[in-house]
């Protein structure tokens, strides 16, 4: 791996704790919506109240950034590590009050996002000029593995152990794993410097399209990634080893799909996968909103789990927008600050968005909720048909 990475960076312990970072957000991740229903006691709105304050760190990275911009990638990602272990120590030891648990989301999200943010930033520092798209193809890879087995790692668990709630044991095992992959990134002893695009906003007219394709996608994302699991559990009662089974299919399913996804993107060009994607959508929404009304429960559970390892296939239509970006850049520094920008506008929506929604299933119905999710997908694509492609890209996409 030599030949990607340089070598006197500690590349390997940087993929050593992704990997096993991974595998600790995948079984708190398995574990969570189940906990929220079952134990805390959460319906439909306080799922979305939850869900506000998760995203809500996502929305405050920019300012943390520029507060801390003194401090060096590897410490910043080190730190995130560290908040999240902390945290899923924390949840495993209180009482399951709503107030609590959600305040221990918040700050777990925290560190979420703060090493989120800083793993792109290090691969690409570790890695060889011209090397950076192959690191950070093994720094998802890593991480896609380490959270696919956390999931079958959750489904063993739940089947082991038939009736018994194990929800604070996972959240204390999971907090272990997280604490030793913070253990293993202390060995990160560079000082990479942030990123710059990701301590501050970006707006140019040209990009406005691509800012207004954020909204909607955002909005229609945060639908199925708060709600889609939600309804599995509390509307059809998926226990925790079905909901990760669940989860685990989906990250095969993008794994398989994703460079499949991307040929086709680079083959017929982004704007007709941005239009096309849709028509996906409203035959996912329809049958995850209206299923019940159709066949029977049991029947219905089957045709929503399809239909949510599709909306997780068809999400990945979502790297055409950033395809988008770059060709109507003026450089690569412009198209970073771009779409870190764009990720704050998504953060933006997605919180408001986590609250309409609790509110909508909770007084209008699981159906209005879906509909609306439809809806916004084709408010996406009727903008995404108005986007003019230079010439130079139609050249390419139809050769």
């Amino acid at each position: 791996m030599t030949e990607i990475y340089k070598k006197n960076t500690r590349y390997k312990a940087l993929l050593l704790s992704l990997l096993l970072s991974a595998v600790g957000f995948g079984l708190y991740k398995g574990v969570i919506d189940n906990y929220l229903a079952e134990v805390v006691g959460m319906g439909e709105m306080d799922r979305g109240i939850a869900e506000f304050f998760r995203e809500l760190p996502g929305l405050l990275l920019i300012l943390v950034l520029a507060v801390f911009y003194r401090s060096s990638a590897e410490k910043m990602y080190k730190a995130g590590l560290v908040i999240m272990a902390v945290g899923l120590l924390v949840q495993a030891l209180i009482a399951p009050a709503k107030a609590l648990v959600i305040a221990v989301i918040f700050f777990f999200s925290m560190g979420e996002h703060l090493q989120l943010g800083m793993k792109n930033t290090l691969s690409l520092e570790y890695s060889h000029p011209g090397k950076g798209g192959q690191a950070l193809g093994y720094q998802n890879a890593a991480q896609q593995i380490g959270q696919l087995a956390g999931y079958i790692a959750v489904v063993v668990i739940v089947a082991v152990f038939a009736g018994v709630r194990v929800f604070k044991p996972v959240f204390a095992v999971s907090a272990a794993i997280l604490a030793v992959a913070a253990l293993v990134s202390f060995r990160l002893t560079g000082s990479s410097t942030t990123d710059p695009s990701k301590r501050r906003f970006y707006f140019r007219r040209k990009f406005r399209k691509y800012y207004m394709l954020e909204v909607f996608y955002g909005a229609r994302k945060q639908v199925f990634f708060t709600f889609g699991p939600y309804v599995l559990i509390l509307f059809y009662g998926a226990d925790a080893g079905v909901i990760s089974l669940l989860f685990a299919v989906s990250a095969v399913s993008c794994f398989i799909f994703s460079p499949l996804i991307g040929r086709l993107i680079d083959r017929v060009g982004y704007k007709p996968v941005m239009i096309g994607d849709t028509l996906v959508l409203v035959i996912v929404c329809f049958f995850y909103g209206f299923a019940h009304h159709l066949f029977s429960m049991h029947t219905a559970f089957i045709v929503c789990c399809v239909n949510y390892v599709l909306d997780s296939v068809i999400s990945l239509a979502s790297m055409a927008s950033n395809v988008y970006v770059q060709d109507i850049s003026d450089s690569p520094e412009e198209m970073r600050a771009t779409i870190s920008t764009g990720i704050s506008v998504n953060h933006l929506i997605t919180i408001l968005i986590a609250l309409l929604g609790g509110w909508i299933w909770k007084t209008l119905g699981v159906e209005t909720l879906f509909i609306l999710s439809a809806v916004l997908g084709l408010c996406n694509s009727a903008y995404a048909a108005t986007i003019k492609v230079p010439r130079k890209t139609e050249g390419v996409s139809g050769a």
